[in-house]
């Protein structure tokens, strides 16, 4: 019987101006702590109980990713079919780099739940990292036929698609960016530096797309992404 919970492991960063900023980054901080210190005690007293899986999270907020990881493994061992607990613990594998574990803790979830769009979801960045982009689309392709409001996934779509892709009005960068002598690293990381992310993501994408294996290609992509995410808010 698989096992569900309404704890829903997300976590938003706040702050404008910087003083505001680091303010709220020690507030954040000391608030985490307390958070852990509160779900570390209410494990003690209940060793059993599922709240393994909201502690496992807070350490991952933390950073504490080995922590994380081997509770969610201590815990899964009771609960194996426990699917938050599972998902928290392909968060922090990827959060580490360990693509393929993710993987494996992401299909197992899949195999009895088929539908669950955050998983999808999570497929879809584990072999976008790893390269797989064809692989990624059709990750998406079902979170979005699951979820068409999904918003996010639509936009990863149009850019991850085959085929070169120009945002906006087709002006002279747009040009510039469907002739295939500029879909270089360096190009790419030249429109990064520049503050011009989807141009970056787009770029980068299709050096990817050419050279999967092109592990500062990923990393100059994911960097893109997380650009373009801040960007659009």
């Amino acid at each position: 019987m698989k096992t569900t919970h309404p704890y829903s492991p997300n976590h938003a960063d706040g702050g404008d101006a910087p003083d505001l900023a680091r303010a709220g980054t020690v507030s954040d901080e000391r608030g985490l702590a307390e958070a852990i210190r509160r779900h570390e005690e209410r494990l003690a007293r209940d060793p059993e109980s599922l709240a393994f899986a909201q502690l496992a999270d807070l350490y991952r907020k933390a950073g504490r990713t080995a922590d994380a990881i081997g509770l969610c493994r201590e815990g899964l061992q009771r609960w194996p079919h426990y699917t938050t607990a599972r998902l928290i613990l392909a968060k922090t594998l990827l959060a580490e780099g360990q693509l393929e574990p993710a993987l494996a803790e992401v299909n197992a979830i899949l195999q009895t739940s088929p539908k669950d769009v955050q998983c999808h979801r999570l497929a879809a960045e584990v072999h976008r990292r790893a390269g797989h982009l064809d692989t990624a689309v059709a990750y998406l392709e079902k979170a979005v036929g699951l979820d068409p409001g999904d918003r996010e996934s639509n936009a990863l779509l149009s850019l991850l698609r085959a085929g070169p892709a120009t945002p906006g009005d087709a002006g002279g960068l747009a040009r510039v960016l469907g002739d295939d002598t500029f879909a270089t690293l360096s190009f790419g990381t030249l429109c990064l530096e520049q503050g011009l992310a989807d141009e970056a993501a787009l770029v980068l994408t299709r050096v990817v797309r050419r050279s999967p294996d092109n592990a500062e290609a990923r990393e100059r992509l994911e960097a893109a992404l997380r650009a373009r995410s801040r960007r659009r808010g």
